[in-house]
């Protein structure tokens, strides 16, 4: 079983649970603490975590990729919260894809905020409502490459992107900060390059291409502080019929 957390990076790709590019993976949400581990005890052979949920509930810990990792779980990250724990949790085994990995990995971005974007629920099928700033910046960067918008305005734009808080990131909202006219605007709209779906699909890829066999246990042994052993036994417990 291939087991994918995923939500708004992959917005309008999933139906019923299910990708087209690889319908033998299974699809559920931005994934919470204790997602991860469930999968791996519910016999995921490869996991692919892109979206996670961060500020409502506990988000998505290193311990439970390092349990799944132990068990010989694939484990895959990129583009949003899976491209972090990707670059965190790298040294163990899991493996990092795209571009935004890359750019966390060599050190050229530090900031977690730089994937974060509003969005909405489930039932709304996780519709991004604000632009995270991997997307602004690859955007505004593409038009500068292309000649469409001059140095200086290239590099107002980025100001104020990397000044505003995700929560109020758009490209008409950073038009509006500089005092630019609305061409500007819908030009960023026009032309918007959205790397957090490219680095996902590159994911879906990965996991699709997986022999869907567990692999070997890695050599280092997992560490079983009392918090981690609590958390596992709940989610063991979870699992057995009452």
């Amino acid at each position: 079983m291939k087991v994918l957390f995923v939500g708004p990076s992959l917005h309008g790709e999933i139906a019923d649970g299910r990708i087209a590019a690889a319908p033998e993976i299974v699809c559920r949400g931005p994934a919470t603490q204790g997602d991860v581990a469930a999968a791996a005890l519910a016999g995921a052979t490869a996991i692919g975590l892109v979206d996670g949920r961060y500020e409502d509930v506990a988000a998505p810990w290193h311990k439970e990729i390092l349990f799944a990792l132990s068990e010989g779980v694939a484990v895959y990250g990129a583009a949003s919260l899976g491209a972090l724990r990707a670059v965190e949790c790298a040294p163990f085994g899991m493996v990092g894809v795209g571009e935004i990995f890359a750019s966390y990995l060599s050190g050229e971005r530090v900031d977690d905020g730089d994937v974060a974007e509003l969005h909405a629920p489930a039932e709304l099928d996780y519709l991004p409502l604000t632009e995270a700033l991997v997307n602004v910046e690859a955007t505004i960067r593409r038009l500068a490459q292309r000649g469409a918008i001059a140095p200086e305005l290239a590099a107002a734009l980025a100001t104020a992107a990397r000044g505003s808080f995700f929560k109020r990131l758009t490209f008409e909202a950073i038009a509006a900060r500089l005092g630019a006219p609305p061409a500007v605007a819908a030009l960023l709209v026009a032309n918007r390059v959205d790397q957090k779906r490219a680095d996902a699909l590159a994911l879906v890829a990965q996991l699709h291409a997986h022999d869907g066999r567990r692999s070997a246990k890695p050599a280092w042994k997992l560490a079983q502080p009392t918090a981690w052993r609590r958390q596992l036994e709940r989610l063991v417990a979870a699992r057995t019929p009452a």
